[in-house]
């Protein structure tokens, strides 16, 4: 047996394994036949091929270690369907073992589409799932427990016409809005293949607790809906038990992708009281409106770019369009939280921050 300290049988353990206590107890690796490997599964993969810049891991810190030929990897087995990236599933994985890092936080499947626009991805090989006592060991065998409680805080939306259209940003910088306001902020994501370190980048903002779908044993959201609709009740149940005054929560790259973001929006509803909408262009704001049934409260994100931009989408909208990387835009943005929070924005909430 070995264990993640274990230096004469080095693994790299990727941010998917942050949920278990494989860095510091002991498994085996074994090889079992394909026809028994599950979604979720842990498994060592051996690092393979020539290098790119997407040769690389995010380990349980958040932090990026680059890897060369020769090195293992624990990840898990899942599946992404990203618009501007990749494609793949575990389940195209054939009995060679051969399989593709699907991102750098350790999603791991074979590819089948992806852009010419990026490096390779990083090619291994399939050196046996980790288990104890003779049992393959999975995400959902880590999922830690927590008590039902009901659900009640208002929640900040962030929604995306795509992925990179800008979400992750505009939550740090709400975040960071309502936290200086004193407000008790907890950041997730609900949605999506992401990268610990986006996750992580909320609390640097101000959350108090940040959450994500690998909390709930999923290593993305491209799964049934019933299994998605479980870990959704798990989160909620999670984020309940913290108490926050607000919730900001992204819903992944967009609501009419693969990823169950419609799920998530539906669960959310009651709850929701300010909906931003990142967009890659002012006229997919339109799009995701006339599609998704949306609403939204404000758009920002590349669309907002330029004042060309923000007249454009404004103009199309009819909505508010801020570039919140903008400092000028804070104090637009700060009235229109205010007006969205009025039972909880504001100086009595500001014993949090030194209870």
């Amino acid at each position: 047996m070995t264990s993640g300290k274990d230096k004469s049988n080095r693994y790299f353990m990727t941010s998917l394994t942050r949920i278990t206590d494989l860095a510091d107890d002991k498994f085996d690796v074994e090889r079992i036949g394909r026809v028994d490997w599950g979604h979720g599964d842990y498994v060592a993969a051996r690092v393979t091929g020539r290098r790119s810049q997407l040769y690389q891991v995010e380990i349980r810190s958040g932090r990026m270690v680059e890897v060369m030929e020769g090195d293992v990897i624990i990840g898990a087995l899942g599946k992404r369907a990203a618009t501007l990236e990749g494609v793949g599933s575990w389940e195209a994985i054939e009995d060679d073992g051969r399989m593709h890092a699907l991102t750098g936080a350790g999603l791991l499947g074979k590819a089948t589409s992806t852009s010419l626009l990026i490096p390779r991805l990083m090619t291994l090989e399939y050196e046996g799932h980790v288990m104890r006592d003779g049992n393959t060991l999975a995400m959902r065998d880590f999922i830690e427990p927590v008590e039902g409680g009901k659900f009640d805080a208002p929640v900040i939306l962030m929604v995306g016409t795509s992925m990179s259209a800008g979400k992750t940003t505009a939550g740090r910088v709400i975040i960071h809005e309502l936290w200086n306001a004193g407000l008790r902020v907890v950041g997730t994501k609900f949605t999506g293949a992401g990268r610990y370190r986006d996750t992580l980048s909320f609390g640097d903002a101000g959350a108090e607790a940040v959450l994500d779908f690998v909390d709930a044993g999923l290593p993305s959201t491209v799964v049934p809906r019933k299994r998605f609709k479980e870990a959704m009740r798990y989160m909620l149940s999670r984020i309940a038990a913290i108490e926050p005054d607000v919730v900001v929560a992204e819903a992944g790259a967009s609501p009419m992708e693969p990823y169950n973001g419609e799920i998530a929006i539906d669960a959310l509803s009651n709850h929701v009281r300010f909906v931003v909408l990142c967009a890659s262009d002012p006229y997919s704001v339109v799009g995701v409106q006339t599609a998704f049934g949306l609403r939204p409260d404000v758009v920002t994100g590349p669309a907002t770019n330029t004042t060309a931009g923000i007249e454009l989408a404004e103009k199309l909208t009819q909505l508010p369009a801020l570039n919140l990387m903008d400092p000028s835009a804070l104090p637009r943005l700060r009235e229109l939280l205010k007006a969205a929070l009025p039972d909880s924005y504001g100086s009595a909430c500001l014993k949090h921050r030194f209870a």
